[in-house]
């Protein structure tokens, strides 16, 4: 049987390339299945009535959960009344712990988190089914880079709600093929992991499926690593950024709703 065709390239140096942003994160840093789990808790009398029901599954990029960038965008959305979880499927050495390390390469980096991740990740996500699922029946995945294809498995199920990516990495046709439930895709004008082409295809296949709902946003002038590690100071770029987090929670909300 031929294997699915590769739609996203290897990584890069735009997957570490960051700017920290300010501010205090007020999640807590806990334990999951035996997993540090970076965990955003809703805010007291938010808009959403239901926000308490609803929990989102944060699979992070290179950078990991406990990056400054990670927990102000999962501190962003429990403020909207969702329930945040951040795995660190890096075990503790993301690549926020190798920036301006002589010889450091992220390409051999990642090799056997790719690995290691894939095997530790399914029980942490079945342990949070089975603490959060009675009582959070709403369920929602957001990914970037790395993270993505844990979104799409997931969207290959009938378990969770909908789902969000930006920016991925490890992704090929068969996630597409697979796909069951809601995919908003944020995507920057220049990606070299998931350039026009691959986007493209992928939207034809999800063309094909008539029956899945999607939506893709593309944001001009900015590059792979917009949604979670923007400099700030330069408005375009913290516009962008800014806007796709909002997108994720109208495109929560609204099937959240539906």
């Amino acid at each position: 049987m031929r294997a699915p065709a590769p739609l996203t390239g290897a990584l890069g140096p735009c997957c570490t390339r960051t700017v920290p942003h300010s501010g205090a994160p007020r999640g807590t840093v806990e334990h999951i299945a035996g997993l540090t789990t970076y965990v955003a808790r809703p805010v007291p009398n938010t808009k959403t009535e239901e926000g308490g029901k609803r929990v989102i599954l944060y699979f992070a990029d290179v950078f990991g959960p406990l990056y400054v960038n990670s927990q102000l965008a999962m501190d962003y959305w429990a403020e909207q009344g969702y329930l945040v979880l951040g795995v660190d499927y890096f075990e503790g050495d993301s690549a926020a712990h190798h920036r301006g390390e002589p010889g450091w390469d992220v390409d051999l980096w990642v090799v056997p988190f790719r690995t290691s991740a894939a095997r530790i990740t399914p029980p942490w996500i079945a342990a949070v089914r089975e603490t959060y699922g009675a009582q959070r029946p709403l369920t929602i995945c957001a990914g970037y880079c790395f993270g993505a294809p844990f979104v799409m498995d997931l969207l290959a199920t009938d378990w969770v709600t909908a789902g969000a990516f930006a920016h991925p990495a490890f992704l090929d046709e068969g996630h597409f093929e697979r796909i069951q439930r809601p995919l908003l895709m944020s995507s920057p004008e220049d990606d070299f992991t998931f350039p026009h082409s691959a986007r493209r295809r992928a939207e034809d296949i999800l063309v094909a499926r008539v029956f899945t709902d999607y939506y893709i946003q593309v944001f001009g002038g900015t590059k792979h690593g917009f949604a979670t590690r923007p400099d700030p100071a330069l408005q375009a770029e913290r516009w962008a950024k800014e806007e796709a987090a909002s997108a994720v929670v109208r495109w929560f909300d609204h099937h959240a709703r539906a």
